[in-house]
């Protein structure tokens, strides 16, 4: 059994789109783990995008990924 990290990004939450992605990745043959919402803090996202830090667009992506609520979840599947 493989496992993976999936996170619903704050665009998606805000036009409550979560459930629709939540139906496609089970769609797909993931099961659902874990899941939770949460505010990732702009240290978390910095630590967690820092492969992108010497590029442009990471101060955008940072911003982004802080704007709001996200849901983060653990998936699996054979």
């Amino acid at each position: 059994m493989e496992k993976t990290f999936a996170i619903i990004k704050p665009d998606a939450v805000a036009a409550k789109n979560a459930g629709e992605i939540l139906a496609r990745i089970e769609a797909e043959g993931f099961r659902v783990v874990a899941f939770k919402r949460r505010v990732i803090s702009k240290a978390e996202a910095e630590s967690f995008y820092g492969e992108h830090s010497a590029k442009g667009f990471f101060g955008a992506l940072v911003a982004y990924m802080t704007s709001g609520p996200v849901y983060v979840a653990v998936l699996e599947r054979e």
